[in-house]
């Protein structure tokens, strides 16, 4: 009996160390060497299987990646006949978050399509559209649908009461580099929801404005899914990428860092870019591309 178990942990063992890019995990170790923060950095191989992981499983605040969990709860809702993606919404001044937020230029009693509020949230990342969803589908609702669904950290902290103390520390989402591209796998994989709202969640998180860090370091004409966070403290992105030699998906979340400015050449900035090149070029090998000369003038997004 017990030569059995230490077989069975032997192949398990094995499989766990197969799994496991080393060659991956240190030329990462390498981009992040020097950073003046804490980074964490999950990426898989969808194709294969294989890993690389650092800090993987450390809570880190999501700041507007959380937006992709109220997406899910919203389709709950939706899926469960509770509320409908092309219904009405009226829009009322007391929902303005302060910012330059497009839906917050609405005047009171505006009207707008509940799935156009969506689109706001995922591709222009709009505050006041996030806030909106999130009262109306319910901070408790989606935290329990992460729960139901496997999700043992990420969470939405924000206006959501017993949460108040992990808010003062992670702000309005915590998560993990590793859940954060769970929920990004099962959404390519027609898992979140269901198949039906994952493709609709997908279209949504193809459309993504903010596209001057990790996707601008991804050919323009290769599919890919994202959502972009950004604090003063902490820049993040989280990306699936639909490459010709097979899916891969990556998140790279920081926190504590030095550099707090908010200019292109950010040093949180700047690493989130140079993962997502070396991903690109490490898993298309044969690939040439490069961002054009002067391509820099046309990703001054604010």
């Amino acid at each position: 009996m017990k030569l059995n178990l230490l077989i069975l942990f032997t192949f398990i063992s094995t499989i766990s160390l197969a799994q496991t890019d080393k060659k991956l995990a240190q030329q990462l170790q390498d981009v992040i060497s020097g950073f003046h923060g804490q980074a964490g950095i999950y990426v898989q191989n969808l194709k294969t299987g294989k890993t690389a992981a650092i800090n993987a499983d450390t809570l880190f605040p999501t700041a507007s990646m959380i937006k992709v969990s109220i997406q899910c709860g919203l389709m709950d809702k939706i899926e469960k006949g509770e509320m409908q993606y092309n219904q009405k919404l009226v829009y009322r001044d007391s929902l303005l978050y302060p910012g330059e937020d497009i839906l917050g230029s609405f005047k009171d009693k505006d009207t707008i399509q509940l799935s156009k509020v969506a689109m706001l949230m995922i591709t222009m990342s709009d505050n006041t559209a996030s806030i909106w969803l999130q009262k109306l589908v319910g901070g408790d609702y989606i935290n329990n649908w992460l729960q139901q669904n496997g999700f043992k950290v990420m969470r939405v902290n924000s206006r959501v009461p017993g949460r108040e103390s992990i808010r003062s520390r992670y702000g309005w989402g915590v998560s993990t580099p590793y859940e954060m591209c769970r929920l990004f796998t099962m959404i390519r994989q027609g898992k979140a929801v269901s198949e039906a709202a994952s493709e609709r969640m997908y279209r949504n998180m193809i459309r993504i404005y903010w596209d001057d860090k990790a996707l601008s370091e991804i050919p323009p004409y290769v599919q890919a899914i994202s959502k972009q966070g950004a604090v003063n403290e902490s820049k993040s992105e989280t990306v699936l990428v639909n490459a010709p030699h097979g899916d891969y998906v990556f998140s790279v979340i920081t926190n504590h860092n030095a550099d707090q400015r908010w200019v292109p050449d950010n040093e949180a900035s700047l690493l989130i870019k140079k993962v997502s090149a070396l991903l690109w070029h490490y898993f298309e090998p044969q690939s040439t591309w490069k961002p054009a000369q002067g391509m820099d003038r046309y990703m001054k997004n604010e």
